[in-house]
């Protein structure tokens, strides 16, 4: 029998076409198969050079602090010891430094770096609370014999705070207040004009409320009474500001730094920054840029490790205080430790015990920390725990 002129095997007539045209469709879909997988592999490569390039850009933001760390080592003996493992003390050093396009306008730059503002921070062991003592600049205390910048030596001295950083940097700065406090700093952080107003601008300002209108040339503010966000240049002059503000006391405008950083924290931990890349790039490449660090912290490993604990500290227990203080007896322009209530704060501090604030504190005996805080960890050192007059994160200025 013979067959149809169409037929092309066993399976009957364009059985091979079919067979040749389903094997082309296999070799198509195998290539777009490769050149999908090129492409991911392509992309793939591309995001982790485009991560690796920001990582690298970020850590390299920072400057690592090796001068003090070495000055540092050359008297690790005389240093306090830590009492708490897994508490952290860090020293944030506001610079006033005119060196710097981003600070000329704030004065001439005379040569001379200041501590304009100086911030002891605690994070207590298993991060459940963090503590922030504010020291005044002008504070009298015993500054001992510093390295300056020229490679000369100082002479043990009792002056202002802000003396020590003048003469010997943030070295002179650590060990002065660990001489002051004996409180084992662990890290140090240095900020200047500059990088403070950069970080309020990448997290689109800061709110505030104010009691009533604020005019002040010298601050270069002009500002309505309520709430009111603040961008980063009137964010500067709002912390620095004493002429129109409050009493004018170096103490009132401690409070009002500490209500901002209060506002600043809760800001930056919003979803709003926190889950939106296009705004915490330029929150972090603003915060790496304005840091001048000890070596351990310089890198974005070291910083993530020194704040990743903080993301589940409730407001609440997020604290603002001054170091209790008064007119110098000498020079009412000059402050001193008010004793013991000082040294209480300090040796709270050093056992890692919670430490109560209020608005209306007067460091007068106190109840106990509320339960959950840890308490029980670590005995205070007094019986009756003193209150401290300060705020948390938690509070609203405008109440």
């Amino acid at each position: 029998m013979s067959r149809d002129a169409g037929a092309s095997g066993p399976l009957g007539p364009g059985a091979g076409a079919s067979a040749r045209g389903a094997g082309s469709v296999r070799r198509r879909r195998r290539r777009w198969v490769r050149y999908g997988a090129g492409a991911a592999a392509v992309l793939v490569v591309g995001a982790g050079v485009a991560g690796w390039a920001v990582y690298a850009k970020l850590e390299g933001n920072i400057t690592p602090d090796e001068a003090a760390a070495a000055e540092l080592a050359r008297y690790a003996e005389e240093r306090p010891t830590a009492l708490v493992k897994d508490a952290r003390n860090i020293l944030l050093i506001g610079s006033d430094t005119r060196s710097g396009s981003g600070n000329r306008a704030y004065g001439r730059d005379s040569g001379t770096e200041r501590s304009d503002t100086t911030i002891l921070l605690h994070l207590a062991a298993g991060r459940r609370s963090a503590t922030a003592v504010s020291l005044p600049r002008d504070l009298m205390v015993d500054v001992p014999a510093c390295r300056r910048a020229d490679g000369s030596r100082t002479e043990p001295m009792f002056a202002m705070f802000n003396y020590a950083f003048q003469t010997g940097g943030s070295a002179c700065t650590v060990r002065t207040v660990e001489k002051l406090t004996g409180i084992r700093i662990d890290h140090h952080m240095v900020v200047d004009f500059s990088g403070f107003k950069e970080m309020v601008d990448a997290v689109d300002g800061v709110e505030v409320c104010l009691k009533e209108p604020v005019r002040d040339k010298a601050a270069k503010l002009r500002l309505p009474a309520g709430r009111v966000t603040l961008d980063g240049e009137q964010a500067l002059g709002y912390v620095r500001a004493r002429k129109s503000l409050g009493n004018g006391s170096d103490t009132d405008r401690m409070d009002r730094q500490q209500r901002f950083l209060g506002a600043l924290v809760n800001k930056v931990r919003s979803d709003d920054v926190l889950l939106n890349p296009a705004k915490l790039y330029p929150v972090l490449d603003a915060a790496t840029s304005a840091l001048t660090t000890d070596p351990e912290l310089a890198s974005l490993r070291g910083l993530y490790r020194l704040v990743r604990g903080l993301r589940d500290v409730p407001t609440d227990r997020v604290r603002f205080l001054t170091v209790p203080r008064e007119s110098y007896v000498y020079n009412a322009n000059r402050d001193q430790l008010v004793e013991p209530e000082a040294e209480r704060l300090f040796g709270l501090l050093r056992a890692d015990a919670p430490v109560r604030v209020s608005r209306g504190g007067s460091s007068a005996p106190g109840s106990a920390e509320p339960p959950g805080d840890g308490a029980s960890r670590s005995p205070s050192p007094s019986p009756s725990p003193p209150v401290f007059r300060g705020n948390t994160a938690a509070e609203d200025g405008c109440v």
